[in-house]
C-alpha cells in the first residue's frame, strides 16, 4: 500500500503546484496529457487537438503555477483511498456500458437499470483522471471543443442535475416562458421544495473538496492574483452521487449548456448549443458559501454568453466535465 502511494506521488510530483514548484503551465499540461493517455487511453491524435485548444489561451490548465497553492498533493489524496486509486475508481459494469474508463451511466433508478442509460458522464472533473487537479481557466467554447476532441460533448443542464441528484429525469425546460430568467425561476421553484446535494438531503462541511481558500488579495478573478487552489479529483471518496459521479460539489464549478429552445439541446445532437450555465460549488465552500447551490439548482446568467461564443467566460475556479452518448 505505501509503495503504491509513493509511486503515485513520484509520478505526479509535477502536479503538486504548491510553494516551491518550478513547473510551468506548459510542463504541468504535458504531464497531464501523459497521464490522460496512460490512464484513460486518450489517443495521441486527440491529445494533439486538446493541446492546440489549451495552448491557444495561454492560461488553460490546472491553474497559474506562480500563484496556485493546492491544499493537498496527489500523494496525500491517494492515502485517503483504499489501495491504488486508479483501480479503486474503476467500475467494470460502467466500463461495459459507457465504453470508456471513469465514466458513469445516467438513468432513473426508479424505473431503469444502468444498462438502460443512453448517456454517460465523466466521473470526475476534466481531465477525468483520479488524483489529477481539475482544469480551470477554460471558456465554455473551449470546454465544448475539448469534449468533442475526445468524441464526447458538453452536457445539458438537466443531465448534470440528474448526475448530481441521483436520477436523470426527462428534460423539463419551459421554452414557452420565453426568457432565461423566467425559465430559471420556474425550475427553481419546482425543485426548491425537495432540494438535495450529491451526498444527501442536507448540506455538509468536510465531505467534498471545499476547505481550501482564495489566494490572499485575490481581486475577483485575475490570472496573476487568483490561484486555482483545488484538490486532486477523487480526494474525497464520499463526495459521490447515487449514480457514482464524484466532485460535483466543491473543487471547481462546471460549465454546462442551457438550451433556450429544443434545437439547442446537446442531448438531442445540437452543435450550436444554447447559453452558458455554471454548475456546482467550488473550493472555498466550507467557509464561504458564495451563493445558493444544490443538485438541481439553476444559476443566474452570470458572465452569460452563448456557449459557442469566442467571448465565453473563464476563471480560476471554473472547469468542466464531458458527457458521451451511447445509444
Amino acid at each position: 500500500m505505501r509503495k503504491a502511494i509513493a509511486a503515485l506521488g513520484l509520478a505526479l510530483t509535477v502536479f503538486a503546484g504548491g510553494a516551491g514548484s518550478a513547473a510551468t503551465l506548459a510542463e504541468n499540461n504535458e504531464a497531464m496529457y501523459r497521464l490522460m493517455m496512460e490512464k484513460r487511453g486518450v489517443t495521441a491524435a486527440q491529445i494533439s487537438r486538446i493541446r492546440q485548444i489549451f495552448d491557444s489561451t495561454g492560461r488553460t490548465g490546472q491553474g497559474n503555477p506562480a500563484v496556485t497553492r493546492h491544499p493537498m498533493t496527489p500523494q496525500q489524496a491517494a492515502a485517503k483511498v483504499p489501495g491504488d486509486p486508479y483501480q479503486y475508481y474503476r467500475n467494470a459494469q460502467f466500463e461495459r456500458i459507457c465504453g470508456r474508463k471513469y465514466m458513469a451511466p445516467l438513468y432513473d433508478p426508479a424505473t431503469q437499470r444502468p444498462e438502460d442509460a443512453t448517456v454517460c458522464v465523466d466521473m470526475f472533473e476534466y481531465p477525468n483522471v483520479p488524483m489529477a487537479y481539475p482544469v480551470t481557466w477554460i471558456s465554455a467554447l473551449n470546454a465544448a471543443l475539448t469534449c468533442a476532441a475526445e468524441g464526447k460533448r458538453m452536457g445539458d443542464a438537466h443531465e448534470w442535475e440528474g448526475a448530481a441528484a441521483g436520477a436523470l429525469l426527462e428534460p423539463d425546460y419551459r421554452f414557452d416562458l420565453g426568457s432565461h430568467g423566467a425559465m430559471r425561476s420556474w425550475h427553481n421553484a419546482k425543485w426548491g421544495q425537495s432540494k438535495n446535494w450529491t451526498y444527501g438531503p442536507q448540506w455538509r462541511r468536510g465531505i467534498c473538496a471545499q476547505a481550501s481558500s482564495k489566494t490572499p488579495g485575490c481581486n475577483g478573478g485575475s490570472w496573476s492574483g487568483c490561484g486555482s487552489n483545488t484538490y486532486p479529483v477523487g480526494s474525497f471518496p464520499n463526495c459521490k452521487s447515487a449514480l457514482g459521479v464524484y466532485d460535483l460539489e466543491g473543487n471547481a464549478a462546471e460549465h454546462m449548456n442551457l438550451p433556450l429552445n429544443p434545437s439547442q439541446m446537446a442531448s438531442r445532437g445540437s452543435q450550436t448549443l444554447g447559453v452558458t450555465e455554471m454548475k456546482g460549488s467550488w473550493f472555498i465552500w466550507d467557509s464561504v458559501r458564495a451563493h445558493e447551490e444544490w443538485a438541481r439548482w439553476r444559476a443566474p446568467f452570470w458572465h452569460g454568453t452563448q456557449v459557442m461564443s469566442n467571448g465565453s467566460h473563464s476563471n480560476y475556479h471554473l472547469g468542466f466535465r464531458c458527457f458521451r452518448d451511447i445509444r
